[in-house]
């Protein structure tokens, strides 16, 4: 019968000092007022056919194509057994974050919807946010597999996934937006980090610097949303371009699950017959 090691090493010990802190700070700092934040007024609110807000609604469809064809890609990979065929010891746990993290996206694409079909700072935000929290937690749980360890990046997932969760409901309960500040910068300061970190053995190979780098161009069209609609001649907004760079932000675990999924087909070459 196998062991439990519960042994944690120097790169878990910091991980979980890192939650720790993230979690002190968000239950006993100060309440930080969402009126703080600038009011969500967005530039574009054109109506295409009945559609309103028509761009910034339909740019959210990338988080749906590619959440979907991510978890595509992922039933292949579970029909093709690569959890047998792979060679060595698979990341499981990461392959369960690849999902929580491509089910995300399209909760992201489901939430973000509803918001903006009618933009206001109540249930509808609280929907959006939602569906963001599931995929940080997919991301965060898939980056601590890669840099920390399959059993802390599972932990991981599950504390980002519950945390996020709980600081939608604390906002959309009191107006707090402390706790989900920590969520987003707080959980993307610790993918940042991580990006810099050596990858552990039989590490996927997952790409964290292009994440961040969508991740940030996403955050520079989100804050130039009414310049850069003024600079397009009306064309497009910051907004609407935010929504589509971020979902690129998916293409480095496509790209990771797609590594994988070759490494399988060159250990097992019969894995492609068996997953079609």
């Amino acid at each position: 019968m196998p062991t439990l090691n519960l042994h944690l090493t120097r790169r878990e010990r910091g991980l979980f000092f890192v939650f720790l802190l993230l979690a002190a700070v968000g239950l006993f700092g100060p309440a930080l007022p969402s009126d703080a934040l600038p009011a969500s007024v967005f530039a574009d609110g054109r109506a295409w056919h009945g559609l309103p807000n028509a761009l910034d609604v339909l740019s959210n469809l990338p988080f749906l194509v590619l959440g979907v064809w991510g978890l595509r890609q992922l039933h292949w990979l579970d029909r093709s057994h690569v959890t047998e065929s792979a060679g060595g010891e698979a990341p499981v746990n990461a392959l369960d974050c690849a999902w929580l993290f491509f089910a995300g996206l399209i909760a992201t694409s489901v939430g973000s919807t509803f918001y903006h079909l009618q933009p206001d700072d109540t249930l509808r935000l609280a929907a959006d946010r939602a569906g963001m929290a599931v995929a940080f937690a997919g991301l965060i749980g898939f980056a601590v597999c890669e840099k920390v360890s399959q059993r802390a990046g599972w932990a991981a997932a599950w504390f980002a996934l519950g945390s996020g969760l709980l600081a939608v409901a604390v906002w959309h309960e009191t107006g707090n937006v402390l706790p989900w500040a920590l969520v987003q910068f707080g959980g993307m300061a610790l993918v940042l980090t991580l990006a810099i970190a050596r990858p552990m053995p039989g590490a996927i190979g997952l790409r964290l610097g292009w994440v961040i780098f969508f991740y940030a161009l996403a955050k520079g069209f989100e804050l130039g949303d009414h310049a850069i609609y003024e600079a397009t001649q009306h064309i497009v907004s910051g907004h609407s371009l935010k929504h589509m760079v971020a979902a690129l932000a998916a293409l480095p675990v496509l790209h990771a699950m797609q590594s994988l999924g070759r490494k399988t087909l060159r250990h097992n070459p019969g894995a492609a017959a068996v997953a079609a």
